[in-house]
């Protein structure tokens, strides 16, 4: 090898090793910047909002006893017309009312006659209001009175009778509870990462969970209350 070769292999040699050095080097960093970007912290954020119902579902359950079946058909529809003029006049239409065909019982069907049983056959009638004027539902139940005086005892204790409540606009609440869930999620991180004298990062992931609706409480089912957990994870810097 002459003397001009043997001065270029050595350039080329000092080349190879300097970029070989600065390679590691930036790999080195590299990683050493990718550990620091693990350190994160998870959060949960919280959101909660009363609102109304703007649905409710009101079923009227009577029921009538004879041991007459054609009279028994008779009254029922009396009493169906009494409670549905009833509806009316407390201001609901039509379009609001359904009526389904009673529910007759033969309590001699099955060959065995209770002594104490005075009627042979009963009949279950239910009318049942679906309206989106959920005040005038609230009202109009104050005044079932009116028909206790016509004669129509309203079953009202089993679990059927109940009043049904309905949240069915919960789009519209959504976006400003994603954010309040998000800005408590935020809140909680910052005071960790201040605890942890840290710096709080951008996010690294986000879930948003699953929306609730429940009823406020067993006195006011018209009021329901909108819950949802947000879980975020922030990176950490120091």
């Amino acid at each position: 090898m002459n003397k001009n070769n043997a001065i270029s292999a050595l350039i080329l040699g000092s080349l190879l090793c300097l970029g070989l050095a600065l390679l590691g080097y930036g790999i080195g960093h590299s990683l050493i910047e990718i550990k620091s970007m693990e350190r994160t912290v998870t959060v949960k954020g919280l959101a909660e909002q009363e609102v109304k119902a703007n649905i409710a579902i009101w079923p009227i359950r009577f029921t009538e006893v004879d041991n007459d079946l054609t009279t028994l058909y008779q009254t029922v529809q009396t009493q169906t017309d009494k409670v549905i003029s009833f509806l009316l006049k407390q201001g609901f239409t039509i379009d609001e009312i359904s009526s389904s065909q009673p529910s007759i019982e033969d309590r001699q069907a099955q060959g065995y006659v209770d002594p104490n049983v005075k009627y042979r056959y009963a009949a279950k009638v239910t009318i049942s209001i679906y309206t989106k004027r959920v005040d005038l539902l609230l009202e109009s139940r104050q005044n079932m009175l009116e028909l206790a005086k016509e004669g129509i005892a309203i079953s009202s204790q089993d679990y059927n009778s109940r009043t049904e409540f309905l949240f069915t606009e919960l789009n519209s609440v959504k976006p400003a509870m994603v954010q309040a869930a998000t800005t408590n999620a935020r809140q909680i991180a910052d005071k960790f990462a201040q605890d942890s004298d840290s710096v709080l990062g951008k996010i690294k992931s986000a879930s948003q969970g699953q929306f609730s609706i429940s009823d406020r409480d067993s006195n006011t089912p018209y009021i329901k209350r909108v819950r949802v957990v947000s879980t975020l994870t922030y990176y950490l810097k120091d």
